[in-house]
């Protein structure tokens, strides 16, 4: 039987305000709430329950979350109108505590594709990297090609051919942080497990070259990678005939690798929020920290992102760090972030977006506090770059922007194979050759797109579903994702479009 459903929630005693868990009419009284409504106030927002004089701090999840940028008084809505940031400053308390989670008691296990370096992925996916904007179209009519002429026909276990392209690769210097960046995402992609097999297609006289990225290294144990230049090849249908054939032969060998179990400690989840409410950090946000607590219990690894959007909750994060150096890590680059976005005309406090405030956040530190909470209580093994490979099991923290596919490029550069994305308002999108579980955090988005959602964690509120439920739901989910089932992204089709490199430095 369903739970009644709560007009407003108080989520820490400290908090001056309350979140709208429906639309609210002015003049009522809901509970919680000590004075009438001086407006409406719509599911998602925050109302004052208490005085706040200008210039004192708002205060939610009993973070601050900004400063009353004029008197507001109990009853009325609290958003851009009177919210503001206030200075950030934070006590980091390095490595003052250590959440250690017990160890499952039980084994878990998937149906993975095991590879040759000890991996095992989740999908069995070959590859076509483009290391330039010049090869993009070409690794396109191959992939085409190879779907036009049947090249998989009879081949069950291979899931599809998936070509990698993106506007970068030249018009770069070859030696700063931007060609290092890139360099590592291309090499990520070309040694991901998702993928049995990758063919590496360059134009020939970019400056991301394909003996650079090559090198004198063995890209993939298994062997099952080729490369080419169109220039070299002899143009484009000469490239096409000769892709086709590399993937002709490469496709036999995918195929003879079939799923087995495989223990849930060798999955790698790639944590994401986008298109973000109200709601994110009441339902969806802390149902997959949950989830995520229980993977590290298991052995496994989840990698939180959005450097971006974590700034104003970092530090929860340094906090948990399991050294003080890994959480040096973590403030030098939010130091760098902070001059970043100075250099480039813009300000930390750029986000939310304009859609996050239609749901209800106001300033970057109130979404911040929400995102963190994908990261559950674990503690932070590592901090990474962007698609540096992960190296160590637990809870750890790639940089990325807050865009959403760039950062899930990172991730799955990284090795993340399995996506979750946690949204509110309702994003659409999917990540070859990773799949992305996608997490509504309101049940009327989900019911309006339950066609793109996979779960539904508005009934955290709606029903009175527990954190912990949902979080076990979630964490189920996983396993049977990784083991084949296919997400609604999957379904639909995406992933051809949101391979986005983080592009750093100037075009030249």
């Amino acid at each position: 039987m369903n739970r009644p459903m709560h007009e407003t929630v108080r989520l820490n005693d400290a908090d001056n305000v309350v979140i709208a868990l429906r639309d609210l009419k002015s003049g009522g009284t809901p509970a919680n709430v000590p004075a009438p409504l001086m407006s409406d106030v719509a599911r998602g927002h925050k109302i004052a329950v208490a005085p706040i004089a200008a210039g004192q701090n708002v205060v939610r999840y009993g973070q601050i979350i900004g400063q009353a940028k004029s008197d507001i008084e109990p009853g009325e809505h609290v958003h851009v109108h009177n919210l503001g940031m206030s200075e950030h400053k934070q006590d980091y308390a390095f490595a003052s505590i250590n959440p250690e989670l017990p160890p499952a008691t039980e084994e878990r296990t998937f149906l993975g594709y095991h590879r040759e370096d000890g991996r095992v992925g989740t999908r069995n996916y070959l590859g076509i990297v483009t290391t330039v904007n010049c090869s993009g179209s070409v690794a396109r009519f191959v992939a085409e090609a190879a779907d036009r002429t049947g090249l998989l026909d009879g081949l069950e276990n291979v899931d599809g051919i998936v070509p990698i392209v993106h506007g970068t690769g030249c018009g770069m210097s070859g030696r700063d942080e931007g060609y290092d960046t890139l360099f590592r995402t291309l090499s990520g992609y070309a040694q991901h497990p998702n993928f049995a097999g990758v063919l590496l297609i360059g134009l020939g006289c970019e400056v991301m070259q394909i003996p650079d990225l090559v090198g004198n290294r063995k890209i993939r144990s298994d062997g099952n990678f080729r490369y080419m230049t169109i220039q070299q090849t002899g143009g484009t249908r000469r490239t096409i005939e000769a892709g086709l054939k590399e993937l002709r032969e490469m496709a036999a060998i995918a195929n003879r690798v079939t799923r087995t179990p495989a223990p849930v400690s060798e999955l790698t989840v790639g944590m994401q929020c986008g298109g973000s409410d109200g709601y994110s950090g009441i339902t969806a946000n802390p149902a997959l920290g949950y989830a995520s607590d229980l993977l590290v219990r298991h052995g496994g690894t989840t990698i939180l992102s959005e450097t971006s959007e974590v700034y104003g909750a970092e530090h929860l994060l340094t906090r948990r760090a399991v050294t003080p150096d890994v959480a040096q890590k973590l403030i030098d680059r939010i130091r760098w972030w902070e001059e970043y976005t100075a250099g480039h005309g813009g300000e930390m406090n750029n986000n939310p977006s304009p859609g996050n405030k239609r749901g209800g956040l106001t300033t970057i530190l109130e979404k911040s506090l929400g995102a963190v909470a994908k990261g559950g209580t674990a503690p932070l093994t590592e901090f990474y770059k962007f698609a540096e490979p992960v190296d160590k099991k637990g809870f750890v923290f790639m940089d990325s922007p807050g865009y959403d596919p760039c950062s899930v490029t990172g991730q799955i550069a990284s090795g993340s194979n399995l996506i979750v994305f946690t949204t509110g308002r309702g994003s659409v999108s999917g990540y070859k050759p990773t799949p992305c579980i996608k997490l509504a955090t309101n049940s009327e988005m989900y019911e309006r797109m339950s066609e793109d959602m996979d779960i539904n964690c508005g009934d955290i509120v709606s029903e009175g579903v527990s954190i912990e439920e949902k979080g076990s739901e979630i964490f189920e989910t996983f396993i049977r994702v990784a083991s084949g089932e296919q997400t609604k992204s999957e379904e639909l089709g995406f992933g051809g479009a949101e391979f986005v490199p983080w592009h750093i430095g100037a075009v030249m």
